[in-house]
């Protein structure tokens, strides 16, 4: 099941005790702020979560699948993430656990 940003407007709402307005538009302010600073060029670091980076990518050929026929795939940026030490640790962690235990470490959260 994915993490949407309602789920964490809910979170919130349920846990800061914001209403529900105020917790969707902080929400969106969050990412709209990391958006902003991808597209002025600027890294994003968040400390214990991890690294949004831009890289260039240089054009170079590419090939249609179906047809085999050679087509030119343009330069471009593309927005790269890096996991922080911490939570690569804490997936790993995670994955080592019991489903069940998972499961139930969620609905408590939740």
């Amino acid at each position: 099941m994915a993490l949407t940003k309602a789920d964490l407007a809910e979170s919130l709402f349920n846990e800061l005790g914001l209403n529900k307005r105020e917790a969707k538009e902080f929400v969106e302010l969050f990412f709209e702020k990391i958006r902003a600073a991808l597209a002025e060029g600027r890294q994003v670091k968040l400390s214990g979560f991890g690294n949004f980076a831009l890289r260039q990518k240089n054009s170079r050929p590419g090939r249609n699948p179906k047809t085999g026929e050679e087509i030119p795939i343009t330069a471009r940026r593309v927005v790269t993430f890096r996991a922080s030490h911490k939570l690569k640790e804490r997936v790993d962690e995670n994955a080592r656990l019991d489903p069940e235990k998972i499961k139930k470490q969620v609905e408590l959260n939740a």
